[in-house]
């Protein structure tokens, strides 16, 4: 039986990709911040629910190795963990701006260098990390959160060619907008009164992403998208998630850098 290790596993999307795996057969490592807020993930047979939080090293490590003495083996990673955050460059702290890319990409690097002599050893392997269309593409006020995604980007596509002699796969999944929790705590937004000159962009960017998530897709289509990217016998790299994601990133590769910006300033203007 095959066995995934999943990051932020308590809400979202990767709650979504646990139950799926389960109900499909696999032993599934569900990974989160805090054991108790698992849910039913903790009923459910096959299941192993650990404490893991990408900013903490020496969780990661355990955590890993209990997958390992539980299950015998990781056939899959799922780097799904972060959060957004969202606002003027200026009005984040560099303690904020640090979080961002410690749990981003940091940490997603951390999990992933724990699993790695693992799957090394087994000459077998899938890692698959959770990016966005704001891994493709970037919105005003997304400096810190745009620059994690394009991070994770170009990290997994450079670690594809890295570790396919030891037969281990890398897949980017590339949401769009997606029902989760996102808005709430996995969401950190900055806006600083003293910094007037921002505020007519926030607005501007509330009503875009209002009108982006007015029809978003369930964190079960990301799940199966992962499902599918973690199945894959193919060189295939990357894996778009929702049809706005696609219907977006085909944009986006048909139209040069001045048509498609400029499409986003009207965005804003509308």
């Amino acid at each position: 039986m095959n066995t995934i290790l999943i990051t932020g596993a308590s809400s979202g999307i990767g709650e979504a990709t646990a139950k799926h795996f389960q109900a499909n057969g696999w032993n599934v490592v569900a990974t989160m911040r805090n054991t108790d807020s698992a849910g039913d993930l903790a009923e459910l047979g096959n299941v192993q629910v650990v404490r893991l939080d990408v900013t903490d090293p020496a969780s990661i490590t355990a955590a890993v190795a209990a997958g390992i003495d539980r299950f015998g083996r990781i056939d899959v990673l799922l780097n799904n963990a972060g959060y957004g955050a969202y606002g003027a460059l200026e009005a984040f702290s560099m303690e904020r701006v640090r979080r961002q890319f410690d749990t981003n990409v940091i940490g997603l690097i951390e999990v992933t260098k724990a699993v790695l002599p693992h799957m090394r050893e087994n000459r077998a392997g899938t890692i698959i990390n959770i990016s966005s269309i704001g891994g493709q593409i970037t919105f005003p006020l997304g400096t810190l959160y745009h620059g994690t995604k394009f991070a994770v980007e170009g990290l997994s596509e450079a670690l594809h060619y890295e570790l396919e002699p030891f037969g281990i796969h890398v897949r980017i999944v590339e949401p769009g907008m997606i029902k989760t929790n996102f808005g709430g705590s996995s969401f950190d937004f900055a806006m600083d009164e003293s910094l007037p000159d921002y505020a007519p962009m926030a607005e501007a960017m509330g009503r875009v992403f209002g009108k982006l998530a007015s029809n978003p897709s369930a964190p079960e289509t990301v799940a199966e998208v992962i499902w599918a990217a973690a199945i894959d016998t193919s060189d295939r790299l990357r894996f778009r998630a929702g049809a706005d994601a696609v219907e977006i990133l085909d944009r986006r590769k048909a139209q040069d850098d001045a048509t498609f910006i400029g499409g986003i300033k009207e965005l804003m203007r509308a």
